[in-house]
Order: C-alpha cells, then structure tokens, then sequence
C-alpha cells in the first residue's frame, strides 16, 4: 500500500477497503457488518471466546477468525474494536513487533481518546482515525438498523478527517468531528448519559415490581422516550 498525497491512501478502483477488525466484542463486528454492507471486503476478526467466536459468525458469517499479526498483515484498514484500557498497550505491543504498515488506516473505537494513542502505528507509517459511535450497542442485528442517524464522534488529521466521514456515512451514521484535546469531555458525556439513563429506568422499574405491576419495562417505555425527547428538544 503506497501512500498518496497527505499521507493518505487512495481506495482501489472499485472503492473497497480490506477491513480487520480486532475485537470481537459488542461493537467490533456490528460495525464490520456495516461497512461489508457498504461494499468493503472484510479480510477478518480476531476473536478468542467462544462468546466472541459466536458473535463474529453471527454478524459476520464466513469471515474468517484470524491471529492479530495476520489480520494486521492483510488489511488496508484496521478496527481497533477492544476495551478502553487495552488500547495502549495493543497499539503499542504490535509497533513493536512490527506489524504496523506504512500507508495503513489504523481506526479504534474508543470514547476517551483521540489519535494520541496511536503514536506507535503512526511512527511505522500507520494513518490514524479516531471514531465512536454514540450508541449503546447489544453486538446484535438490531444494531444495523440502530446506527443509522447515529452520531459517531471523528478525531483525525485534517487532510484524514474526510476518510473518517465517508466511512461514518458509510455505515448510516452522522459523523461529528471532535478536536483531540476535547475527546475526555465528549467521553464524559456519552458516559453519563449512558450510566444515568440505564439506572433510572432499573430504579424505576425495581420500585414498580415491588408494587406489583408486571412488565414494568413496558408500562415506562412510553413515559420514558417522551421524557428523553422532550429534553433533547429543549437541548437543540
């Protein structure tokens, strides 16, 4: 892979990228799943669970399970799809057993951090991206219908921020450029938002139990989206 221009390089002919992805987990394959239905070839998923192994066949039928070194070897851009506090030291492990590749889009998926944390990849000629979906993903189908409209956060060079959009748009989404000095405070957000919806529908639910109205969940589905969407109006 030559790089062209800014260091970016161009798609083939046809468009496609070869797509690894490491991590198997709840994000990782859904989004795989995504770009392979906007024509990109996935080249394969590392996976070592049997959770995991079930989640990539499921999302991402035929796709074969590949080491880390291999899936590095062959694809044009990389998914770093693994755990926040992984991320480091998987970055940095790979540059130093060389297998980071001049000219290669190194993506990850974390919410906290920019393209910093791709130092190592970057030093071997690695192209970095930095995207979050801003979603709660269950690592199901329903996740396919859910990302379109999503917001996903993009943090790139500038002549690399485009590559990060057109992949965003790719999957349905709306890709929202976020300066890397910025990233912890995004990050804060989505995890609040995240954390504090998820325990007051539980605390709301466990108390109607406990009076004895069945299907909770149900019966606040309706007072619960109103309520979200009456905040996010006046939020705009």
């Amino acid at each position: 892979m030559s790089p062209a221009g800014a260091g970016v390089p161009p798609r083939d002919r046809s468009g496609r990228l070869g797509i690894g992805i490491v991590g198997a987990g709840r994000v990782g394959p859904v989004l795989g799943a995504a770009l392979a239905g906007a024509g990109h070839a996935i080249v394969g998923i590392s996976a070592i669970s049997e959770s995991s192994r079930e989640r990539a066949e499921a999302m991402l039928p035929g796709a074969p399970i590949l080491d880390v070194p291999v899936l590095i070897e062959r694809s044009e851009l990389v998914i770093l799809a693994v755990p926040a506090s992984e991320l480091e030291a998987l970055v940095a492990g790979l540059a130093a057993t060389g297998a980071w590749q001049p000219g290669q889009l190194v993506m990850h998926t974390a919410a906290g951090f920019g393209t910093g944390i791709l130092a190592p990849a970057m030093a071997a000629g690695g192209i970095p991206l930095a995207i979050h979906p801003a979603m709660d993903f269950t690592g199901t189908t329903v996740d396919l219908a859910r990302l379109a409209g999503s917001y996903f956060a993009v943090t790139a060079p500038a002549p690399v921020q485009p590559i990060g959009q057109a992949l965003v748009v790719e999957m349905g989404g709306e890709p929202i450029i976020v300066a890397e000095a910025d990233r912890a405070a995004y990050a804060e957000a989505i995890a609040t938002a995240t954390s504090f919806s998820s325990a007051i529908v539980d605390q709301a639910t466990s108390l109607l139990s406990s009076i004895g109205i069945d299907s909770p969940g149900l019966m606040l589905a309706p007072l619960v989206r109103s309520s979200v969407e009456n905040a996010l109006r006046r939020a705009h």
